[in-house]
């Protein structure tokens, strides 16, 4: 999802039609962002708000919350931003629009690009979302089985895959499952390894090296996207083929 969608999309819900938060004069917005960490691109949203007129520090108070690896956060975070009373809270990563989605029904929620939010119960439908959630969806169970199909024609040789993947994303079983399928019909055998934290990532990659796989697969996700840097130089020395995204967008979380 672009920028501009985003922040319309933002806008839209902090301007949600619930009479308690009807627009007032001088009123200073309280929004709730929640992640795994800091990425540099997020700013671009700040940006693009102040650019509407939501200005931080005048009129728009962000409180930031972020899980640095440590997902069992995410529902503290969410009964935080219930208690602050916020306008609104943007999700970035799946998990935390869960949380999120337990702990109040009225809040606006915006997450950009959750992964899978129609099978996670995230929403009711793509088309009619219900309730307070709006944004973004990704269908990285789909995707990660063709980027498989792909890998395999550059790669025709390839008949072992490592996998790295963040068994605390409730999307990502999903995509590990279309994955698997795709594999079995290509005779390619996967060799799952989790990765739930910066901290999980060392023995991932010294156990992938032991088992010196034909190529390296990543079911993406905002753990794996803080970890984007490392894993793609670990590529590089390991010399094993891969496929990122190429459309310009980021990865899904």
């Amino acid at each position: 999802m672009d920028r501009r969608r985003l922040i319309k999309l933002i806008g839209i819900a902090m301007a949600w039609p619930i009479a308690a938060r009807a627009q007032q004069p001088g009123k200073v917005w309280r929004m709730g962002f929640i992640a795994h960490g800091h990425e540099r691109f997020y700013d671009a949203l700040f940006k693009g708000l102040q650019e509407l007129g939501y200005v931080e520090g005048q009129n728009l108070i962000v409180e930031r919350r972020y899980a640095e690896g440590r997902a069992e956060r995410f529902p503290e975070f969410a009964a935080e931003m219930v208690r602050l009373n916020v306008d609104v809270i943007v999700v970035v990563t799946t998990p935390a629009a869960l949380a999120v989605k337990k702990a109040t029904a009225t809040i606006p929620i915006v997450h950009p690009n959750a992964i899978d939010p129609l099978n996670t119960g995230l929403v009711a439908s793509l088309a009619h979302p219900g309730g307070n959630l709006t944004g973004g969806a990704q269908l990285t169970a789909e995707a990660s089985a063709k980027r498989l199909e792909a890998l395999k024609k550059v790669v025709p040789g390839l008949s072992r895959g490592a996998v790295l993947c963040n068994p605390g994303n409730p999307a990502l079983p999903f995509a590990w499952k279309e994955t698997q399928a795709a594999a079995g019909k290509l005779g390619v055998t996967l060799q799952s390894h989790e990765v739930q934290g910066p901290r999980d990532f060392e023995a991932a990659f010294t156990a992938i090296t032991q088992e010196r796989p034909d190529a390296l697969l990543v079911l993406q996700d905002a753990v794996t996207l803080q970890q984007r840097k490392e894993i793609v130089n670990f590529a590089i020395q390991k010399r094993l083929p891969g496929i990122r995204r190429r459309d310009g967008q980021r990865p899904a979380v």
